[in-house]
Parts: C-alpha cells; structure tokens; sequence
C-alpha cells in the first residue's frame, strides 16, 4: 500500500475497543452502503475468477460420478464460512473509499502490506481450519445417516427429501452446521475489517468480534440469517448471484466494523 495509506493506521493494541448497539436500522443502512460501494467500485467480474474454478471442479466431479454429490450443500454453505477473510480486498476499497483515498481495485490485492498481515493469516488458517473440519464432520454426517452413493443428482434429491434418512441427514447437517455458523459468526463478523483497519494481534481481534456478537445477539443473528440466505440466494441457479452478493456483502460488513466498533 502506499504510503499515505500507511500513517492511516493506529497501533491500538493496548486499547480496548468499545463496542456500540445496533439496532435493525442500521443493518439496513450497512447493506445500502455495502451496495454504493458496489456500485463505485464494482468487482463481480473479480469474483467470477474465484468462483467459477471453484463450479469447474464440483462439475469435473459431477462428471466423472455422483461421489461428490453429498458435498454441495455443505460447500455452499461453505462459503458462508470462508467470507469473512475472502472479502478482506472489498474491506480495503470500503476503507480506502470511506477516508476519500483512491480506492482503485489494485488496492484489494496489496493488502499483504498491512502491519496486522500476520495477524490476518493467523485468522485466515484458523478459518480454513474451520471450514475443512465442517466439510469432513458433513461427509461424516451423510455416511452415518445415509449412507449411500448417489446414482444420480434428481435421485438423491428425492430420497434427501421424502426417506428418514434423508429427513436425519436434513436435520443433523442443519444443526451441525448452525453451529459451525454460529463460531464463526462470532470469531470474524467484525475481526477481518478490525485487522485491517488496526494493528493489533488476532487475538484483540477475535475478542472484539465475539464481544460484538454478545453486546448485539439480536442484530448479529440476523445479519447472519442475511448473509446466509443471500448466499443461498446468489448460489441459484449456477453461482451467477455470488458474483455480486460476495461483493456486497463484503462492502456491508466493512460499514458493520464501523457501526460497532469504536476504537
């Protein structure tokens, strides 16, 4: 980054950042934000790059047998998971934006030169960690209660939504996975934008976040609800939505960081 962006940021790590209310107002004032970043700045055509390999390999697997079939939903569920740190360029044009600097896209790709970079890959692996733990424990899931290799895309669907098994896997996956998205909504909602905005240790970063989501149970509940219903939104049909969700999203969470935490 350059250098004026450098004397932007404050060494704050003996400080204890106060954390504010929120109400359902400014969940809406955040995602209206998120998408006038959008709008400055758009980057679906960036984030087509990252998501259609991603389809490429679930469709090369498709192709070539159903074994990967079980896997869908908990990849696309995934992504909820892998946001947080995957939007941490989107994060930089909203700050870079919000202080009236140039927020070109090239900024998005030069945040390894924040002075918290160790700190942002220490959360980045903590993330995978947990995404990849979520993956295995659902493949784990649908072995105990299904069980079975998919022949066929329509006839797995079928039998997930008319046998028991499929009605155990619905219901144990969904729990499973509430409270997958219940950490990490409490680890990152607002640690990503706190790392890159201050220099501070993943660890203030990580109690801050979690500090957040007590101080605001209600609202951070339902913008996980948003965040989790737009992905699925924005993954029907083909992933073409995501291309703009991520974006706004990512913007949006920036101006959550800003809304509540006060440093």
């Amino acid at each position: 980054m350059s250098d004026e962006q450098s004397i932007d940021y404050a060494d704050s790590s003996s400080a204890r950042p106060t954390i504010r209310k929120i109400e359902m107002s400014d969940l809406k004032e955040v995602l209206v934000a998120g998408f006038r970043d959008f709008d400055a700045k758009p980057t679906h055509f960036v984030l087509l790059f990252i998501i259609y390999p991603i389809v490429g390999v679930i469709l090369i697997n498709l192709s070539a047998g159903y074994e990967i079939l079980p896997l869908i939903f908990p990849i696309i569920a995934g992504f909820a998971l892998i946001g947080p740190f995957a939007a941490i360029g989107l994060y930089e044009i909203s700050r870079r934006r919000e202080q009236g600097l140039d927020f070109s896209i090239k900024y998005a790709f030069q945040v390894h030169r924040s002075p918290s970079i160790r700190a942002i890959i220490t959360l980045s692996i903590v993330m995978m960690v947990i995404y990849f733990a979520w993956l295995g424990i659902a493949l784990v899931i649908f072995n105990l209660t299904f069980g079975v290799t998919p022949t066929s895309f329509w006839g797995f669907a079928v039998e997930v939504l008319t046998t028991q098994a499929g009605w155990a896997l619905i219901i144990v996956g969904s729990g499973v996975g509430f409270i997958f998205a219940v950490v990490v909504l409490a680890v990152s909602v607002v640690s990503f934008p706190m790392l890159l905005d201050q220099d501070v240790s993943a660890a203030v970063a990580i109690s801050t976040s979690v500090r957040a989501v007590a101080a605001n149970p209600v609202a951070m509940g339902v913008w996980g609800i948003i965040v989790a219903g737009a992905l699925l939104l924005g993954s029907i049909p083909f992933f073409f939505g995501l291309a703009v969700v991520m974006p706004v999203l990512g913007h949006a969470t920036w101006h959550l960081y800003r809304k509540t935490v006060q440093i």
